[in-house]
């Protein structure tokens, strides 16, 4: 019986440990897409054209664009100044470069 827990709880180990979050898409794919579409305009989660609508956690928060759902809705199909992507990235990379806004504006944008 000692044994039998001992397996459980070593396999239960690597499960959480092999598991991704919910939104882990591909992280590197995400930096190397908002690099080539996105960085103009949003160099280090900053908005050279509108300082308020900055990348920024609070300013994400405050503007209603802190999920998964209102990143990807924003830069699919745009608002404002914003362009829309959805003609020029899949939905895919969509979901990748929402993720890695996600994931920097969770770090403040330090590299």
């Amino acid at each position: 019986m000692n044994k039998l827990k001992k397996l459980v709880v070593l396999v239960l180990l690597l499960i959480v440990i092999t598991i991704q979050p919910a939104y882990a898409e591909d992280i590197g794919a995400g930096s190397k897409i908002f690099e080539a579409n996105c960085a103009g305009c949003h160099i280090n989660g900053g908005n050279i054209v509108r300082r308020g609508k900055n990348l920024f956690k609070k300013a994400l928060k405050r503007n209603g664009i802190d999920s998964m759902e209102a990143i990807t809705e924003l830069v699919t199909n745009g608002k404002n100044n914003m362009p829309a992507y959805k003609d020029k990235l899949t939905a895919p990379e969509i979901q990748d470069v929402a993720t890695y806004v996600l994931q920097q504006a969770e770090n403040n944008w330090r590299h």
